[in-house]
């Protein structure tokens, strides 16, 4: 890097529960300083490692993530990654999951080796992927609450034991009626998690697809169902409680019974990266022990 030219910028969000992997941290800021990058560090992990660790000079803390930058480094498991996707938004920022967490199966790369990290990025030995989203469109949304989910949008029951009835439509054509605990609509990027938990397929996280999964259905007929990604999904939920829960990622409000919501791709992906020597059948064997005997 010459002395005139532009520093590269790096985001950086975490997890707050860091205590074994202090020390790498410190380890992968210095590196990313040493090869000449801006810092800009999510508040709460900044505050975090204020007391912790020797924060490098280069680092600074903001709320707001640079548009400039080139990557958000994700510290954390696969709930700090979703708050990643939060927190870039539709800024079209890739982001790279750096595992300290239990499986990680978003998160790539692994913190016990910063260096290998840092290589990477500097080298820009990284694929970028595009991870379709889903939009919510619902009354009552919270004015705080973000509308879009890189994994799935949950429509679940309330606090009660009764089941919820989930009329749901696809393209404006009535599809059923499913009783059941819940409705999952998952992404390909969400299909290994809450969606394979209930029995729905894996799919490749860069086609064109979302899964229609029933949660504890009523009916043993009630099957998940694979659609194309650029259906539209209306579901109307009736119950005996007075409210359902919709859930988006981990993040959740409640809506009244009765009240429709619809569900679409949203106008942009997530930009996710991964080391050009991953993919995903070794992913699966690797963190899911896909196949194994």
């Amino acid at each position: 890097m010459t002395p005139n030219s532009t520093p590269r910028t790096i985001a950086v969000y975490g997890s707050r529960r860091q205590e074994q992997y202090l020390s790498k941290i410190a380890d992968l800021l210095r590196l990313l300083q040493d090869n000449g990058f801006q810092i800009v560090i999510h508040p709460n992990l900044y505050n975090y490692l204020l007391d912790k660790i020797d924060i490098p000079e280069s680092c600074l803390s903001a709320m707001e993530i640079p548009s400039e930058a080139e990557a958000a480094l994700s510290i954390g498991g696969d709930g700090t990654f979703l708050r990643t996707a939060q927190w870039v938004g539709n800024r079209q920022i890739p982001i790279l999951g750096i595992n300290t967490g239990h499986l990680g199966f978003l998160s790539m790369c692994d913190i016990e080796d910063p260096k290998s990290i840092v290589d990477d990025i500097t080298d820009r030995n990284l694929t970028i992927e595009q991870r379709s989203m889903l939009r919510l469109e619902a009354p009552y949304i919270p004015d705080d609450f973000w509308p879009y989910a890189l994994n799935e949008v949950a429509i679940l029951k309330q606090d009660t034991a009764s089941m919820i009835t989930v009329q749901t439509k696809v393209d404006n054509s009535f599809l059923t009626d499913y009783l059941a605990d819940g409705l999952l609509v998952s992404t390909p990027t969400g299909s290994t998690g809450y969606n394979m938990s209930v029995g729905g397929p894996i799919l490749r996280p860069t086609i064109d697809n979302w899964v229609l999964s029933p949660v504890a259905p009523h009916s043993l007929t009630m099957r998940p169902m694979v659609i194309n990604s650029d259906a539209i999904i209306q579901a109307c939920t009736v119950s005996r409680a007075k409210t359902y829960r919709i859930s988006l990622d981990g993040r959740s409000y409640s809506l009244p019974c009765g009240s429709t919501i619809t569900i679409r791709k949203a106008e942009f992906p997530m930009l996710v990266m991964r080391r050009n020597n991953d993919n995903f059948a070794a992913t699966l064997r690797n963190k899911l022990l896909w196949g194994a005997r």
